[in-house]
């Protein structure tokens, strides 16, 4: 039975990643269209910083979420996934020297 509650979180977690990364994306087209308009209001002032102080952090939210949705929901998409090449056991047959 734990499979199958496994499997279930996995889609929850895949499906809350990808709409956080929708709302992260509206809100930094919203935060960049603040920023410009108030740079160009009024250029330096502090609610333009703050708009641009709030772009940064959704970006930051949305690259961790971007990243965090690629490692969990890599192996899923149908990508080859690249292993390490198995290790050649030493052998144990010794040669003479002549």
């Amino acid at each position: 039975m734990a499979p199958k509650t496994e499997r279930i979180q996995f889609l929850r977690a895949v499906r809350q990643l990808r709409r956080i990364r929708s709302f992260y994306t509206a809100a930094i087209l919203l935060w960049a269209g603040f920023a410009l308009w108030t740079g160009w209001q009024a250029p330096g002032s502090r609610q333009m910083w703050v708009s641009v102080l709030l772009l940064a952090v959704f970006a930051v939210l949305l690259v961790t979420a971007s990243l965090a949705l690629r490692r969990l929901a890599g192996p899923a998409t149908g990508r080859p996934v690249h292993h390490a090449a198995p290790h050649k056991l030493p052998s144990t047959r010794r040669h003479a020297h002549a």
